[in-house]
C-alpha cells in the first residue's frame, strides 16, 4: 500500500526522495569494512548503527529508504567466508531498515527498498574487477536470484537495480528482479572516459551509455536514471537515459571514490552545492532525488530544500 501511494504521487509529478548512502555512511561513522565484501556483512556487526542511519535518513526527509543489501550476494559473501550466512545477513539488513521506518514518528509512508547490484569480487585498492577470478554467468544469475527472492519474503517493497553497467550482467539482474514481481526502479552508472566523454561505468572495457540505457525494458519498470554517477556528469547521463525511457527520472550521485575495500571521501560536494545541483535536476524533470556513496543525511535535507523551493517556485507561478 505504501508504495502504491508514492507511484500515485510519481503519477501526480511530485518530487520524491531517496535517502542517501549506506555502506559509505556506514564506513564514516566508524564501522570497518570488509576486504572482501565491502559492507556486504555490514548487519552482522553494526545492525544498531545501520537502523540508525536509516532513521537519519527518514528524519532527514527521505521517502525511500534502501536495506544495505547492495554487497550482499553470494558472490560477494563467499569471498569473505560468510557463503552459509547469505539470507541471514541479507534479512537482518532488511529488518533493520523495516525497524527504523516502524520505529520513526514520519515513517508511516516510507517505503522500504532491496539493493539488487551486480557487483562481483573487486581487486584490493582499486574499483576495479580482476577478469582472471570473475564468477561464471551462470554463478552471477543464481547469485542474484537469491538475493532477489529474499528481498521480497522479507519484506521489501521495491527493487532497486543499483550501478548497472555491464550488459550481460544487468540481464541477469533484471530478470532477477522481474522475478520478484515488485515494483523496480533502474539505476545506471557513467563514468568519463579518457576523452571526457561520459561512458558506462565499466572499468574493463569503453561501453556507450547509449547501449546501457537501450537495455532499460518497455514496461515493469517505474523508474529510472542515474546513480554513483559524479555530480558534474549527472545532468548530460540523464539525458541519455531520457532517450530511451518515458517514464519518472531519477538521480542519486556518488561524491568521492572507491579503493576497494575503502571509501575515500575526497572534496565531497558541501550539501549547499549539492542543493543547487538539485534544483538544476528537478527543474530539468528529475522527480527522484538522492545519494549515493560518500553523501550523509546533510545532503537529503539539502535535496528536501531543494525540493520546498521548487515546490515554492511552481506555487508562486500558480498564484497561490
Amino acid at each position: 500500500m505504501r508504495y502504491e501511494r508514492l507511484k500515485e504521487r510519481l503519477s501526480a509529478r511530485e518530487i520524491i526522495i531517496l535517502d542517501g548512502a549506506t555502506g559509505t555512511e556506514l564506513e564514516r561513522r566508524g564501522a570497518s569494512m570488509d576486504q572482501a565484501a565491502w559492507s556486504g556483512r555490514a548487519a552482522l556487526d553494526n545492525e544498531h548503527l545501520l537502523t540508525q542511519i536509516h532513521a537519519d535518513y527518514i528524519a532527514a526527509g527521505a521517502d525511500v529508504i534502501t536495506a544495505n543489501t547492495y554487497a550482499s550476494s553470494r558472490l560477494m559473501l563467499a569471498k569473505a567466508g560468510l557463503a552459509d550466512r547469505v539470507r541471514e545477513i541479507n534479512e537482518r539488513a532488511i529488518a533493520a531498515a523495516l525497524r527504523a521506518r516502524d520505529g520513526a514518528a514520519n515513517g508511516s509512508a516510507v517505503v522500504v527498498a532491496g539493493s539488487l547490484s551486480h557487483m562481483v569480487p573487486l581487486l584490493q585498492g582499486a574499483a576495479a574487477t580482476d577478469p582472471a577470478h570473475l564468477p561464471s554467468d551462470a554463478e552471477i544469475e543464481d547469485a542474484l536470484f537469491e538475493v532477489a527472492e529474499i528481498l521480497r519474503r522479507a519484506g521489501c517493497e521495491l527493487v532497486i537495480l543499483e550501478m548497472m553497467y555491464h550488459p550481460r550482467r544487468i540481464a541477469a539482474a533484471l530478470n532477477a528482479a522481474l522475478s520478484t514481481r515488485l515494483p523496480i526502479w533502474f539505476g545506471i552508472s557513467a563514468r568519463r572516459n579518457r576523452h571526457g566523454h561520459a561512458i558506462s561505468y565499466n572499468q574493463s572495457e569503453e561501453i556507450s551509455l547509449d547501449s546501457i540505457a537501450a537495455l532499460i525494458p518497455n514496461v515493469g519498470i517505474d523508474a529510472a536514471g542515474m546513480m554513483h554517477t559524479n555530480v558534474e556528469l549527472i545532468a548530460d547521463t540523464v539525458d541519455v537515459v531520457r532517450r530511451h525511457f518515458d517514464g519518472p527520472l531519477m538521480a542519486y550521485p556518488d561524491s568521492g571514490y572507491f579503493e576497494m575495500p575503502n571509501w575515500r571521501f575526497s572534496d565531497v560536494i558541501a550539501p549547499e552545492r549539492f542543493q543547487a545541483f538539485c534544483s538544476d535536476w528537478i527543474a530539468s524533470g528529475v522527480q527522484i532525488i538522492g545519494g549515493c556513496c560518500g553523501l550523509t543525511p546533510d545532503h537529503i535535507r539539502a535535496a528536501v530544500r531543494a525540493k520546498q523551493s521548487a515546490s515554492g517556485s511552481i506555487g508562486l507561478r500558480h498564484g497561490r
